[in-house]
């Protein structure tokens, strides 16, 4: 049988998520043992796996991650001083909501005080790591903004909503590339960083940031109740993005570039994961009438080409998806151009099923 077949969207997700459990359990996703985003990435859209097919072992498989860190009185051991910290407690809401079992509440309680905390640049917006002094990075909008959102609304903290907004509103405010119409990686307030140009901003365009940030305007439009003013605004700001997009979308591979303006350098090389978030958001962006139906052939073009081109089979039939840029600061074009590449790097892994959903609900 063709590994290739003719496949759902749906079966698309499912597989690349079976093919990492069939190789992990949950605790030993690198780094193992560790509360970190890469898990958190991966086993978050697995959630969304488990939403639409109702397999409770996908739930199982993330429960057993938590719990084999979180104790029975919610002490957990994680980074406390970087927004990335964060970013796996999008794990926790669902297993309490599914328990009621109060330690992934006080486990979360925990991740919320981060906030408070954190280093701050002059205007509030949080340093994305203590050894990272005064910057901003975009990445940091995805890994603390859903999480504090969602706890501002389940426990009565109204304040962390507009927090979360000021932080993208400062983002924006410094990382947007007039030109281009799209981001740069992040921001310096001091403008002491070795790669900061004379406004503070990163040199270049990473894919895989700007894919957060693209993500996370559609994430953002989901948890803000309709009648919320920032509304129009960010709706706005995301659909220019996506033309944007579309705009430095290569042709012929109908996938998007490790540096995405740079389409044009010999040297530069179309990323996995970046393009992975930039289906998802197209996709969902159309679904949620954000942006109109004739988006929809370019999505799905998007979509086929990257599972030609960025998808092989072990000699197991677990799926592999190749050409994932693995974790990376900020720098100078030669910096991003140089980075490893590896494959199912939970990043792109997890990237890729969150796409597959969104076409799978596209094709409804």
């Amino acid at each position: 049988m063709n590994a290739f077949q003719e496949k759902t969207a749906l079966e698309w997700a499912e597989l690349a998520c079976r093919s990492l459990m069939n190789k992990y359990d949950s605790i030993e996703l690198p780094p193992k043992n560790r509360w970190h985003y890469h898990q958190g990435v991966f086993l978050w859209s697995m959630l969304d796996v488990w939403e639409h097919t109702d397999n409770n072992d996908y739930y199982q498989y993330v429960k057993r991650y938590v719990d084999g860190l979180i104790d029975a009185s919610g002490n957990f051991l994680f980074a406390r001083g970087e927004l990335d910290a964060i970013q796996a407690g999008l794990l926790l809401f669902p297993l309490y909501k599914e328990t009621n079992d109060k330690r992934y509440f006080i486990a979360a309680s925990k991740l919320r005080h981060l906030l408070n905390t954190l280093n701050q640049t002059k205007e509030g917006g949080f340093w994305h790591k203590d050894h990272y002094p005064y910057q901003m990075w975009l990445d940091g909008l995805y890994m603390a903004g859903p999480f504090a959102i969602q706890y501002g609304q389940w426990y009565g903290e109204p304040g962390l909503v507009e927090l979360v907004l000021k932080q993208e509103q400062l983002m924006r405010k410094y990382t947007k590339d007039v030109k281009s119409g799209l981001y740069y990686h992040g921001y310096d307030e001091s403008k002491s960083a070795i790669w900061a140009t004379e406004a503070g901003h990163a040199p270049e365009i990473w894919g895989r940031a700007l894919g957060w940030y693209a993500m996370v305007l559609t994430l953002f439009l989901d948890l803000l109740p309709n009648d919320h003013s920032e509304r129009p605004a960010l709706r706005r700001v995301l659909v220019e993005l996506i033309e944007s997009l579309i705009k430095y979308r290569d042709q012929e591979s109908g996938l998007w570039y490790q540096v995405v303006d740079k389409g044009d350098h010999q040297d530069n090389w179309l990323e996995a994961s970046c393009s992975c978030l930039f289906i998802y958001t197209i996709a969902k962006a159309i679904k949620k009438g954000y942006i109109g139906e004739e988006y929809v052939p370019i999505v799905d073009e998007s979509y086929q080409c990257l599972i030609k081109e960025k998808i092989d089979f072990d000699e197991k039939g677990h799926l592999l998806l190749k050409d994932i840029c693995i974790g990376t600061s900020i720098g100078t074009y030669d910096y991003y151009i140089n980075r490893e590449v590896c494959v199912n790097d939970l990043h792109g892994v997890g990237a890729f099923v969150l796409a597959s959903i969104q076409i799978a609900q596209l094709r409804v």
